[in-house]
């Protein structure tokens, strides 16, 4: 048979699964391989077809000569995987699916199935997160968000699998609290449990204020306000009695420049536009002494009576790789940084204002406008919609900084230190999972 005869024949073959004529097309497949035995398409199809009708041991000697002919398509491994857990090979049918997925990445399928392997083979942890990331990019995709998006054969392992990573992720963020409680009593964390239970969806999220949304963990039955009066924050005074002191540090980064950074980092022209508006200059930059969790050294060991100043202060927010954010915020004349939500409502954001020009400039949060005062600090919940513009010809300066909630006990914060971290470190396993394999 030559080679312009089996390509007419896979042809064939091809046309008549069209047709669901599946014999035929396995006809044809088989007479393709007693000419070119190493066919791959038709050693795929005739090993899908013997997993069909309960053959394994003809699927996994169909699809191994068919991974020998092109060890490059994730279809074959991934069936190969599929051949070999129906034969009960668990080890296989794990490397097959990883081998899959080393392919392809966002592979979802092969990912359920590699996770129902690990968690086969005892490995518990790196089931969970094979199994949440699967779901996790499935349903990025649309798939899976209910029976409608679920295909039938698949809807009970995707329920398993859902249930599997619900019920690892209750027992691991419900042990780091109950770590806490160990030390507080648990009756000391009755909001930080409701809180967990909203954020695993196990209750309804009930807002105090409506207009208040975080993007990311609703901590319950805290009082809700755009913001917050002064007397919560005695530590206020540690700043505005240094307002000389810090907005002259200020001034001299400003004058030269360096360690100044956009605020945000953007990636197309598009997402500036979801970010900021008012004129075609419009910026927004910092200058970081902390950023996500991490202190900027070289940057605080130029303003140091500044960085003095923020160690002291008895409740920056602390949480490994989240927080504080702490910086020198500039937005320029003509920039409007527009509404936008923040994260959590454990976390609050003070301004400590070091230059603030004269005219239309102000921040709005929960639609209650505020101007700032130079040295003269205020503090808000950014889980309301909250934004700020300078349509002045001068720039506007102000110290940005992550506090706590002054309504959380010191086991409260410990608890939510602890939950936001390990949740961020369940996270990042799950992302790392969807993109590289165990």
């Amino acid at each position: 048979m030559s080679t312009a005869t089996i390509e007419q024949e896979l042809a064939n073959a091809r046309a008549a699964l069209q047709r669901q004529q599946g014999d035929e097309a396995d006809r044809i497949y088989r007479r393709v391989l007693e000419t070119a035995p190493d066919t791959s398409e038709a050693l795929n199809f005739l090993g899908t077809r013997a997993i069909r009708f309960g053959r394994g041991d003809e699927a996994i000697a169909l699809l191994e000569r068919a991974r020998r002919a092109d060890a490059n398509d994730p279809n074959v491994a991934f069936n190969l995987g599929l051949a070999h857990l129906m034969a009960e090979h668990v080890a296989p049918a794990r490397d097959a699916f990883r081998a899959a997925l080393d392919l392809v990445p966002e592979f979802f399928l092969a990912r359920l199935h590699y996770a129902r392997t690990l968690e086969l083979s005892g490995d518990q942890d790196h089931a969970v997160t094979q199994y949440y990331a699967a779901i996790q990019r499935a349903q990025q995709q649309g798939r899976w968000l209910n029976d409608a998006t679920t295909p039938p054969l698949l809807r009970d392992m995707v329920k398993y699998g859902m249930g599997y990573a619900q019920a690892h992720r209750k027992r691991l963020f419900e042990g780091v609290l109950d770590g806490v409680a160990a030390k507080s009593g648990r009756d000391a964390l009755k909001r930080a449990y409701k809180c967990l239970a909203m954020f695993l969806g196990e209750q309804p999220t009930v807002y105090a204020d409506p207009r208040q949304i975080p993007k990311f963990l609703y901590y319950p039955d805290l009082p809700a306000t755009p913001y917050f009066a002064r007397e919560l924050f005695p530590w206020y005074a540690m700043l505005e009695d240094n307002f000389d002191v810090v907005r002259a540090e200020m001034a001299a980064v400003l004058e030269s420049g360096e360690g100044i950074e956009p605020f945000l980092k953007f990636h197309s022209p598009e997402e500036v536009s979801g970010y900021l508006g008012g004129s075609p200059k419009a910026g927004w930059d910092a200058f970081f002494f902390y950023r996500h969790g991490e202190r900027y050294d070289a940057n605080c060991s130029r303003c140091p009576r500044t960085a003095e100043i923020l160690d002291a202060l008895p409740t920056l927010q602390h949480i490994r790789e989240h927080a504080p954010e702490v910086c020198f915020s500039a937005l320029p004349p003509g920039s409007h940084i527009l509404p936008h939500r923040g994260v959590v409502n454990t976390r609050l954001v003070t301004h400590f204002p070091l230059k603030v020009p004269q005219g239309d400039l102000a921040l709005r949060v929960g639609g209650e406008d505020h101007v700032w005062q130079e040295g003269r600090c205020v503090t808000f919940d950014d889980t309301y919609e909250h934004e700020a513009w300078n349509r002045t010809d001068q720039l506007r300066v102000v110290m940005l900084l992550d506090v706590w909630n002054p309504y959380l006990s010191a086991p409260e914060r410990e608890a939510v230190t602890t939950l936001v971290e390990t949740i961020g470190d369940f996270n990042r396993a799950a992302e790392g999972a969807s993109t590289q394999n165990h």
